[in-house]
């Protein structure tokens, strides 16, 4: 019943963007002649425009799990109390992103720093190909920028990593299978703002997978149950996306290829000080507007990147 709604969906946006230029040629034949009928033929097509652009970077999801929900995590690297707080601006953007787009977003696990920002964040971003978007966006994110929390206000660099995996339901048809005598679930107080706010119950949930050293944690949600359900689902997901992993390297060692560690490479710069720019270190796109990109405005840097991903896999 999912896939028959999506597919009417994009039948529908096909549909109203051959509506939309159907309209527009009418309007030029009739009204070619006039000024103030041009300009809103020229809205008319350049909505269809956008519209097709959607279509067209919809059209690059064909991966197994690209159509479905994202869970999101940034860490913390190096760079002190500034590299917290870039985590905190990072998730900020991301979650603008996300309210741009229509998803829905839930935040499942953060971990405040000392003196500001977060040491980490995990959160759910449900949407339509939300995965297959975020993707684009695993790696290290270095933010450069006059610290606000230097006195003597020097330039600082700060880094974060960005983790990105599918969102897998339960009972999905999938090998991944988590024995009960595998896992260790410990429970704890969830943090709040102190006060009435404080959990004075052990609500949150962290779950250690001990074969492979995989640890998560829920704690936004109101009981125990609730928390480990999704602490479980981010457990399946991330060992789903690590037999990808797997199965990719070993694929990789076969054909004598040699890729660099995403953890370890910077997929992106945003300098904010002494001048102001955000490039993609690997597609080379670049704008001079950091607002509007901490604002949440990185479609500029994930289509370009899907692009040259199809390109890639034609080659």
């Amino acid at each position: 019943m999912k896939q028959l709604a999506d597919l009417r969906e994009e039948a529908g946006r096909i549909d109203a963007i051959d509506r939309a230029l159907r309209d527009a040629r009418e309007m030029i034949e009739l009204f070619a002649d006039d000024p103030a009928a041009g300009a809103e033929i020229d809205a008319q097509i350049a909505s269809a425009e956008r519209d097709l652009e959607a279509l067209e970077m919809a059209a690059n999801f064909s991966g197994e799990f690209d159509s479905h929900g994202a869970i999101l995590s940034i860490f913390a690297g190096a760079g002190g109390v500034d590299a917290a707080d870039w985590t905190a601006m990072l998730a900020r953007m991301y979650l603008r992103w996300a309210e741009t787009k229509g998803f829905s977003t839930q935040i499942v696990d953060e971990s405040p720093a000392e003196e500001a920002g977060l040491k980490s964040i995990t959160f759910f971003v449900r949407g339509r190909n939300a995965y297959g978007m975020l993707e684009s966006e695993r790696g290290v994110h270095r933010l450069v920028r006059m610290s606000p929390f230097d006195a003597a206000h020097r330039r600082h660099t700060s880094f974060a990593a960005v983790d990105v995996v599918p969102e897998i339901e339960a009972g999905e048809d999938l090998d991944v299978v988590i024995k009960p005598e595998d896992v260790r679930v410990e429970t704890f107080k969830s943090g709040g703002a102190g006060g009435q706010y404080v959990n004075k119950t052990e609500s949150a949930v962290r779950i250690i997978h001990i074969p492979s050293g995989l640890i998560v944690a829920s704690q936004q949600e109101r009981s125990q149950a609730q928390n480990r359900d999704v602490a479980m689902n981010i457990l399946r997901a991330r060992l789903v996306q690590r037999m990808a992993e797997e199965r990719d390297q070993r694929l990789s060692e076969l054909r004598g290829e040699r890729q660099a560690n995403e953890w370890g490479s910077q997929i992106r710069s945003y300098v904010l000080a002494p001048y102001r720019l955000v490039k993609d270190h690997r597609t080379e796109v670049e704008t001079g507007n950091t607002e509007a990109v901490l604002d949440g405005d990185i479609d500029q840097f994930i289509w370009p990147y899907l692009q040259r991903g199809r390109s890639l896999a034609g080659a």
